[in-house]
């Protein structure tokens, strides 16, 4: 039911780095996004798979984590995600996607996590660095957005607004991850 994998599909931040993502894995999760609606059907999106250490140890640098917990600076070395997906636009093909990005990556991320996988849409990238760490062109190409993809090393839990509204992500003592939720009724008007 697509109920279940919604709410099966958190944001991770922590995996087991040596558990690999196979080639053909991700390349299922971008054919998946290749079907989606694309904003006038350009199909200007675009996308570069990363899986070897190598490759990874390239990407890591570049991304920022997670802006409401400030003193944490991402997954420590064995934890970090095994593959990434970076999404980009083809400049030639349109620009400003920013709806088929969304859409691209949440279908990615459905994708992972009916495959097992657990991932986190990155937008805070220092794309120049990342561009040249993996040669993409930037005058060709924008970097979007950056999907990293694991086995998920954390529990998620989703839990109630508290009552001050407060939406923060935060975690415990023992590292598990919250994630407050409001109510259909306090979304529906």
């Amino acid at each position: 039911m697509l109920k279940e994998l919604v709410s099966k599909c958190r944001t991770f931040r922590r995996f087991y780095e040596d558990e690999a993502i196979s080639m053909t894995d991700l390349r299922d999760l971008v054919d998946l996004a290749r079907l989606t609606a694309s904003t006038a059907n350009s199909q200007a999106l675009k996308f570069r798979l990363c899986s070897t250490p190598e490759e990874t140890d390239k990407v890591f640098p570049a991304l920022g984590w997670a802006g409401a917990l400030p003193d944490w600076n991402g997954p420590e070395k064995g934890e970090r995600p095994s593959a990434y997906i970076i999404i980009l636009c083809d400049l030639s093909l349109g620009k400003n996607k920013l709806y088929d990005d969304g859409i691209a990556a949440q279908t990615i991320m459905l994708g992972a996590a009916e495959k097992g996988y657990g991932g986190c849409i990155l937008a805070n990238v220092q794309r120049p660095h990342l561009a040249e760490a993996l040669s993409i062109d930037p005058s060709r190409y924008s970097i979007d957005l950056v999907l990293a993809l694991g086995k998920p090393k954390e529990e998620v839990v989703m839990v109630p607004v508290k009552e001050n509204g407060d939406t923060r992500y935060y975690r415990d003592e023992n590292q598990i991850h919250y994630v407050p939720k409001r109510t259909l009724n306090d979304i529906i008007i």
